[in-house]
């Protein structure tokens, strides 16, 4: 089975969680810790042949150029992050669709790629915002990987969407993130906190779980989950916990997923995919 694997590039500042502490119009203003984390994860996809997908955060794309020329030229997919981080579930359909295309142009003018994948930051192609889709088909994008098929997060997923990749309406298709199943429920194990949260033995359980049934196993991480000496920023307890839990083993076991199973991009994984479930209405 051929699983795949992709970072969401943004910075340190940029995360949802720092929401309530940290406002998008001082992004400019904190110090930029994107640039070394990448390299780290190039060097390492590098060293394990693999070519993976970059939902790159327009924001990112045209303050650090060069960084996404690099990332291009290694072979790796560029794909869309949106520009500006904002959550779909606080934008109107008009505001996304701006928000989406200001991405597409900071990223061509990068690195003279028009990315034809797409990621909502947060996961927030949810039940209220699936107007996104049919934007998303609008400005030309062929694929989607926003949604969560879970009902466990208090901020994303759709409980009952496929767990295998599918078609949501025509000439779009949704690569959705994963989650095992145990005992009827579908837990949520794709990457991010729930990789630094629990113990590799037991995540590696759930990833075998998701390849059992027969599915590509969707991994995703972001540069500052690597960046053990990122600045910390005041946050309630829980938020705290989900944000900075373990960041010193996050690229241990990211090598050991590299070890252990076969990585490629999205693209790749699409071109591939010949089994595809027929056009899903989720609504």
């Amino acid at each position: 089975m051929i699983n795949g694997f992709t970072i969401d590039l943004e910075d340190w500042f940029c995360s949802h969680n720092l929401k309530g502490s940290i406002r998008y119009e001082d992004w400019d203003n904190l110090p930029g810790r994107v640039v070394q984390p990448t390299i780290q994860i190039l060097e390492l996809l590098r060293k394990y042949q693999c070519k993976a997908t970059f939902f790159v955060l327009g924001w990112i794309a045209e303050r650090y150029p060069d960084l996404i020329r690099v990332i291009s030229a290694e072979g790796h997919e560029i794909a869309s992050h949106g520009y500006s981080h904002k959550l779909l579930t606080e934008m109107t359909r008009e505001t996304f669709k701006e928000d989406a295309e200001k991405s597409i142009v900071a990223i061509y003018n990068a690195c003279g790629v028009k990315p034809k994948g797409f990621r909502a930051p947060a996961f927030t192609v949810v039940e209220s915002t699936l107007w996104a889709l049919d934007v998303l088909q609008e400005l030309g994008f062929t694929y989607d990987s926003s949604i969560y098929p879970t009902s466990v997060h208090p901020d994303y997923g759709i409980g009952d969407a496929p767990l295998s990749i599918f078609s949501p309406q025509k000439d779009l298709v949704e690569i959705p993130l994963s989650c095992a199943q145990v005992f009827g429920r579908n837990i949520p194990c794709s990457g991010g906190a729930y990789l630094r949260f629990f113990p590799y033995y037991f995540y590696k359980k759930l990833v075998d779980n998701v390849i059992d049934s027969g599915r590509s196993f969707i991994f995703y991480i972001h540069p500052w989950e690597i960046d053990a000496d990122m600045p910390r920023v005041e946050l309630p307890f829980t938020k705290h916990l989900r944000h900075y839990s373990n960041l010193l083993y996050t690229f241990g076991k990211m090598e050991r997923l590299l070890q252990d199973y076969r990585f490629t991009s999205l693209e790749n994984i699409l071109k591939t995919q010949g089994n595809i479930v027929p056009e899903f209405k989720l609504i």
